[in-house]
């Protein structure tokens, strides 16, 4: 397949990027300079523009286009960032996408936060949107992704748990210096997924029938106060000392810090599973022993 990738140059992208390239696929990158090679194509995300051929010459559009959720304090400037850098890019993928072109296909980034804080409660793909920014945010981006003329599939993304960057790139020094913790009561629920079955679940859901929402989350959550367990164990280093909820909410607002630090849901990615598809790291001690 020939497939263009939106937001390649972020942690998912590359990542998946590399995965369709190893696995004999074609990858076209949609880029905001110059293009470096025949393989990049230039576009204007906040202009609704794509230079020609636009995506009139791919087989499925994969977008993970949006600036992190956790890397600075919620102000009202960043929220609007948050919102812009997804809906943008999503409304030009999607007028550019032409119901009887060659494209039959557009998997377009969202995230677990659709479900806002649930406790202990089992969560799929079934259950209903929660409430707050985020939950509000994931709601608004599948809505615009919703609206292409091609089947869609909205990939509702836990923590990816990769060697470099992302989740455990922000948390691993103070882990490896023995101050890590768990956050709050630590147990609320973390879903999370090793990077490989990640970028093996958006390969299978590129020739998959499926469409709408997919959680794509390994199949045994775990609370916050297992996975500190598990990491600071896999790093051989201790993790005695709670977070301090004061300090964090002085650093990051209490806002993110409530919905992005102590809230959490327990999903399950049971569209995935009914599909057969196998998870190669099921577990979290599996998982960060992989990653080493």
């Amino acid at each position: 397949m020939r497939i263009a990738i939106a937001g390649a140059s972020g942690l998912l992208g590359r990542a998946t990027a590399d995965h369709l390239r190893n696995t004999g696929h074609q990858v076209v990158t949609l880029v905001r300079r110059p293009p470096q090679n025949l393989d990049e194509r230039l576009w204007f995300p906040d202009e609704g523009r794509i230079t020609a051929p636009g995506l009139s010459d791919v087989d499925a559009v994969i977008n993970f286009c949006g600036a992190g959720i956790a890397d600075e304090r919620w102000s009202q400037q960043r929220k609007e960032l948050l919102r812009s850098s997804r809906l943008n890019p999503t409304t030009t993928i999607v007028a550019a996408l032409e119901p009887d072109g060659r494209c039959k296909r557009l998997l377009n980034g969202s995230a677990v936060g659709f479900y806002g804080n649930t406790g202990e409660t089992m969560i799929d793909e079934g259950s209903p949107r929660g409430t707050g920014f985020l939950a509000d945010l994931c709601a608004d981006w599948e809505q615009a992704a919703q609206a292409a003329p091609v089947p869609t599939v909205t990939l509702r993304t836990g923590q990816v748990l990769t060697e470099h960057g992302g989740f455990l790139g922000k948390q691993k020094l103070a882990f490896q210096l023995g101050l890590g913790g768990r956050i709050g009561s630590g147990r609320q629920f973390l879903a999370w997924i090793h990077i490989a079955d990640y970028t093996r679940l958006v390969a299978h859901l590129l020739t998959s029938t499926l469409t709408g929402p997919v959680n794509l989350t390994a199949p045994k959550p775990v609370t916050n106060a297992t996975f500190t367990t598990e990491y600071a164990r896999s790093l051989n280093r201790p993790a005695l000392i709670p977070l301090p909820l004061p300090a964090l909410r002085l650093m990051f607002g209490s806002e993110m810090v409530d919905e992005a630090l102590l809230s959490g849901s327990r999903v399950l990615p049971r569209r995935a599973l009914d599909e057969g598809f196998a998870f190669e790291y099921p577990e979290l001690a599996q998982a960060l022993s992989a990653l080493g």
